[in-house]
């Protein structure tokens, strides 16, 4: 090969190729972002963009708007016998399901009723730590005690346990007063004595045992009681109740009595005080059965209402150039946003609607009739691809008579069946829980019995497979729930 071939070669050259990619548009990636964000997330966004952007603003409906507000899509939905009034009807009894008069920026629970019967919803419970200490300010106490007490109380944790060493608080108060070891230890017996019985121990068989030593001397089994909790708390959660029995040299009757009493007792006694607020969800779609056929619609809320601000529309005509741009810049966002909206409201809905369509068994019937469904099925039946599906079903709930879920509750995948058929894995973990609740609790059934009963109805399923559901319940082993005082 000569340099003339080789040049020929490496000479470049234009060439024509046909191909098909997906851009992602400022206004596709503001959609996605959008579909996938939560209820509450998305009044943040809301309102950081109502903020922004001075062509942006809320609108309010009026009277008939606000009453026919997305009853189209409902009426056609419904049944084609209804007229428009008997639509109406229909849309109301699925809104009465929504919950009235909630501020929508705030989804904590309240804490309590004020002088007016309102609930307050800024005023904080009692936590443990302030109701230990309004038992100290009532308690007689020299200060150098009272720092001690104070010093303890601030190391007890949310369980009621003390979770700092002597020398640490010895160390804690050493600013105001130079303590011992044998003086915290003492204060600290005191402060176990306050409400809750037991608080400020350092474990559960001191807790226990504190808490047994409050007890009248002729309540029936103490002895025995203090005996299993001071020296057999370990063997008590291991052995069963033929063992101890023998073990301790006593009886079925005097062990049963003692055991009663162990269990009476509280292992956390600082739980009655937790802090956390109860999170309340706001659904995004409400499901109701109306005339023999289930109904879907969104949360009144779910697509909020957003609009030009003509005001300001007004002035681009008028403006000089560069506001001009400014404003027809913002004019174009406000329009895309609005538009996103209204994708993901129509989007939510007929996913909504194709779940409930599909899960019809188990709003009737309960768990164990939930089918098995993927993604894709829902993907496939609207013509949507998978990814979307998973961003409308993350975080948006669905609200029924059976409670309120998140859509992707409502997926799982499927076990064939004796005869042919598909269970889904929530149905089967539905059963898994039912078996064990009726099963003895003496003989409790293990993965392998569990296994054979669910072959036993058809359901053909491995025993590893009945181990992972049965720990996706947070459900024990057999050997686990063996109870101790059965019988």
């Amino acid at each position: 090969m000569n340099l003339n071939d080789s040049q020929r070669r490496m000479k470049p050259a234009l060439q024509l190729r046909l191909g098909q990619s997906l851009a992602l548009t400022p206004q596709l990636q503001q959609a996605i972002r959008l579909l996938q964000l939560s209820r509450p997330e998305l009044e943040l966004e809301l309102n950081a963009a109502l903020e922004a952007n001075p062509l942006l603003e809320t609108e309010e409906p009026d009277a008939d708007e606000a009453e026919l507000e997305g009853l189209d899509d409902y009426a056609t939905e419904a049944s084609q016998d209804e007229t428009g009034d008997d639509a109406v009807e229909a849309y109301d009894e699925v809104r009465a399901e929504e919950p009235l008069d909630l501020d929508r920026g705030d989804y904590r629970s309240n804490s309590g009723p004020g002088e007016d019967g309102a609930l307050p919803q800024d005023a904080a419970p009692e936590d443990l730590r302030d109701h230990l200490l309004w038992q100290l300010n009532l308690t007689p106490m020299p200060e150098r005690d009272r720092a001690i007490a104070t010093a303890i109380i601030d190391a007890i944790d949310d369980d009621g346990y003390l979770v700092e060493s002597d020398e640490a608080l010895c160390s804690a108060v050493a600013a105001l007063h130079a303590v011992t070891a044998a003086e915290v230890e003492a204060v600290r017996r005191r402060v176990q004595q306050f409400d809750p019985l037991g608080v400020g121990s350092r474990n559960l068989a001191e807790c226990l045992t504190v808490q047994l030593g409050a007890l009248e001397h002729d309540t029936p089994g103490l002895p025995l009681a203090k005996t299993l909790v001071g020296e057999h708390l370990e063997l008590l959660a291991r052995k069963d109740r033929a063992q101890m029995c023998q073990l301790l040299h006593v009886g079925d009757a005097d062990f049963d009595t003692a055991l009663a009493l162990v269990r009476s007792l509280s292992p956390k006694p600082g739980a009655g005080h937790a802090t956390g607020k109860a999170e309340y969800v706001a659904p995004d779609a409400y499901a109701r059965k109306i005339g023999g056929r289930w109904q879907v619609v969104l949360a009144s809320d779910c697509q909020p209402r957003l609009g030009i601000n003509e005001h300001y529309a007004g002035l681009i005509a008028k403006a000089q150039r560069d506001d001009a741009s400014y404003l027809k810049g913002q004019l174009q966002e406000a329009r895309w946003l609005i538009k996103s909206l209204k994708t993901r409201a129509e989007t939510m809905l007929k996913v909504a609607r194709a779940i409930v369509s599909a899960q019809e068994a188990f709003l009737e019937f309960g768990p164990e009739a939930m089918r098995p469904l993927v993604l894709r099925d829902v993907a496939e039946e609207l013509g949507m691809h998978e990814s979307t599906i998973s961003r409308v079903t993350t975080r948006k709930y669905l609200h029924t008579p059976r409670g309120t879920f998140e859509f992707k509750q409502f997926f799982s995948s499927g076990v064939t069946t004796s005869d042919g058929g598909v269970a889904s894995a929530t149905a089967i973990q539905a059963m898994i829980r039912k078996l064990i609740d009726e099963e003895r609790p003496s003989q409790p059934l293990s993965d392998q019995g569990l296994t054979v009963e669910l072959n036993r109805r058809g359901i053909n399923v491995a025993r590893r497979t009945v181990a992972k559901y049965r720990e996706a319940l947070n459900i024990p082993s057999s050997n686990d729930r063996s109870r101790i005082g059965a019988r």
